[in-house]
């Protein structure tokens, strides 16, 4: 008995070390889902449609860290990507508040009649899916074309920063389809329900939410997969990735596109909430930002991206609150401080002291578990 006992004890071990293995990267997410869901019982109307302007953010955030933190491509031109979503979910929105009418600003701007390639958006089953599916196909078949070409590295990200400043002034220069400056605005129903009602509001925050969620969840899942190992490799070392066999071109073309999608969904959810798509929202300047939230975050790191996009948002609102006039420079010495003190990112850097405080203390982890996940701390 005692002999077989003995033989029993070692057989649970990796069992236990697998179950360690699957729940440990799934707590963040759990953490933060159900923080984010018991939140508005403790904030106002207002604070409430913040946070979730912050939480699109978000979501566009992971996309970016799945590109630029997993698979080093550096993206200046995501607003692109994220204005797209928006004007999809905004141009239906106006052709509802029109209820078959012209909408107002192409009656302003001498239109006698919508535009034929406005009509499609009148159903939301396929502005909906369009916001979603056309950044990434967009984005898939730009990628396929920079990458073919083995172009990598600052000048990729110059081609996305070029990119978004040619949408923006394009967008700008379309004022009888696109509003122009003033983009698309006064939005007043979604589905035939008010926007102004605060159940509307409780409904889209807990989508937005749960689309959050779901993001970190998938991300969280790709990067632990064998594909996840694949885009680590890619930004590594291209090089030998390719002259292994694999195709490097679709893989980041395939990434480009995904993070594009992600993107476009936080296009779409942000206009309901915020009431708003412009071509601002596609310049460089809201590019650059978005890149900033994952700095500041922890590129690499799925949870990084989610606290540094809440956390800078939060800081930004905060500081233009408080301090109308000067906000920027304060602004602008905190994206400078968190870099030259925390290069690595919050949670990169939080990660770091616990990879030095005592064994005691560290997060039980058998032998089994270090073979399930030995990619190391980026792939958390």
């Amino acid at each position: 008995m005692a002999a077989s006992a003995s033989l029993a004890r070692p057989r649970t071990r990796p069992a236990l070390g697998a179950a360690v293995g699957v729940i440990r990267p799934l707590l963040p997410v759990v953490i933060i889902g159900v923080i984010l869901f018991l939140a508005p019982a403790f904030l106002s109307d207002f604070r409430q449609n913040l946070l979730a302007k912050f939480l699109c953010f978000a979501i566009l955030a992971v996309g970016i860290d799945l590109m630029w933190g997993y698979t080093g491509m550096l993206s200046l031109g995501h607003g692109v990507w994220f204005g797209l979503g928006g004007y999809a979910m905004g141009m239906y929105l106006k052709l509802e508040d029109a209820d078959g009418r012209l909408p107002d600003f192409m009656n302003w701007s001498g239109l006698t009649a919508v535009p034929w390639f406005w009509k499609p958006f009148e159903h939301p089953w396929f502005a909906l899916p369009a916001a979603v599916i056309g950044p990434g196909i967009l984005a898939f078949l730009v990628g396929y074309l920079v990458f073919r070409s083995r172009v990598k590295g600052a000048y990729f990200s110059i081609i996305t920063q070029a990119l978004a400043l040619i949408l923006s002034i394009f967008f700008v220069g379309q004022q009888q389809y696109t509003g122009g400056t003033n983009g698309l605005t006064n939005f007043s129903t979604l589905f035939g329900f008010s926007l102004a009602d605060r159940s509307t509001q409780d409904v889209l925050y807990l989508l937005t939410v749960a689309v959050l969620v779901l993001t970190m969840l998938f991300a969280t899942w790709l990067t632990r997969a064998p594909l996840g190992s694949l885009l680590v490799a890619i930004r590594d070392d291209e090089d030998r990735v390719r002259f292994s066999g694999h195709n490097v071109t679709l893989v980041k073309a395939g990434v480009f596109a995904v993070s594009a999608a992600l993107a476009g969904i936080a296009g779409a959810l942000y206009v309901p909430q915020v009431g708003i798509i412009s071509p601002a929202n596609m310049g460089i300047v809201p590019s650059i930002e978005f890149v900033l939230l994952v700095a500041v975050g922890g590129r690499g790191t799925i949870t990084g991206a989610v606290i540094g996009a809440i956390l800078v948002s939060w800081a930004r609102s905060t500081l233009s609150e408080n301090y109308p006039d000067t906000w920027l420079y304060f602004f602008g010495a905190l994206f400078i401080g968190a870099v030259l003190l925390f290069p690595a990112g919050i949670v990169g850097t939080w990660r770091a002291l616990l990879r030095r405080r005592p064994a005691l203390l560290r997060w039980p982890r058998s032998p089994a578990a270090a073979r399930l996940d030995p990619r190391g701390a980026a792939h958390e």
